[in-house]
């Protein structure tokens, strides 16, 4: 067989592949309105069926959830500046009405884009700090859900996000009823296998939210690597973008990411200290 005529190697495909969803992600983000499928696909050489594969196994999203995401970053990142209007932020990111962005707003902003734009005005969200065994413990909840649960050693640092996430919102302390939800928190952190069965507020790309909602169906007292978690979902070559995922959660113990090891078994990546994710394995082994 010549060399001509034998099949590409695996590498060289992957690495052509890999180029070509670069070069379509590009397009997508430079353009003003998303590209359709056909268009990219035929730009890229590949039939549209192929190409949707290919840029879904690359960037764990399809064609339409990147553009979507590419969009949606956009307007958060247009709002939270500040600068001009909303339905200004919402058409200069390539909505092209007004009613196709406020269809997704609550799961993407969390609050109206308005108020997402004033960094929360008129959002009123509980709080409480306190103490756990594993160091500064925040608990805080929206009229969604609970929408951070956080671990430090710095209470006041904990209470610094929060005030970053929301400059403008009214962050109240909790009432007698928000006290006993607090201590349902640290009872999950002191127990993490107990679960917790409390309204969430979830926040997050629908990507996001898929890896999520998987890490909330690993038992207590087991782990699966980045690798497998992308298989749970469908996407085994994500891992990657797993991996993102997992550190944008904000509710620890509740969205379970301290389950999700390294291949080789190896504890790290946890965005509360990876000396909490060893302390929150072991009480789910002991069955504590």
């Amino acid at each position: 067989m010549s060399d001509r005529t034998k099949p590409a190697h695996p590498a060289d495909a992957s690495q052509r592949h890999a180029a070509l969803v670069a070069q379509a992600c590009r397009q997508i983000e430079a353009a003003p309105q998303p590209p359709l499928l056909d268009q990219l696909a035929r730009e890229a050489g590949l039939s549209p069926h192929h190409f949707h594969r290919v840029f879904k196994a690359i960037t764990g999203l399809t064609p339409k959830a990147y553009a979507d995401a590419r969009r949606a970053r956009a307007v958060r990142a247009r709002l939270a500046s500040g600068a001009g209007r909303v339905t200004d932020a919402i058409l200069d990111a390539g909505y092209n009405a007004n009613s196709r962005f406020y269809e997704r707003a609550d799961a993407l902003l969390g609050m109206t884009p308005s108020q997402y734009s004033k960094g929360g005005l008129n959002a009123r969200i509980e709080f409480a700090v306190g103490e756990c065994s594993l160091g500064a413990i925040l608990v805080a909840r929206s009229a969604r859900g609970l929408c951070a649960i956080s671990l430090g050693d710095d209470p006041e640092a904990l209470l610094r996000e929060l005030q970053e996430r929301f400059p403008n919102a009214a962050l109240v302390g909790g009432e007698a009823g928000f006290e006993q939800l607090v201590a349902q928190v640290v009872g999950l952190v002191e127990a993490p296998g107990i679960g917790l069965a409390l309204p969430l507020d979830i926040r997050g790309t629908a990507f996001q939210q898929r890896v999520w909602d998987a890490l909330r169906k690993i038992p207590a007292g087991q782990t699966v690597s980045y690798a497998q978690l992308a298989q749970r979902i469908g996407m085994p070559n994500a891992t990657r973008a797993v991996a993102s995922a997992c550190a944008a959660n904000t509710l620890a113990v509740a969205i379970p990411c301290h389950r999700v090891v390294r291949s080789d078994g190896a504890v790290s990546g946890y965005r509360w200290g990876v000396a909490r994710k060893r302390e929150l394995l072991a009480r789910e082994a002991d069955g504590d």
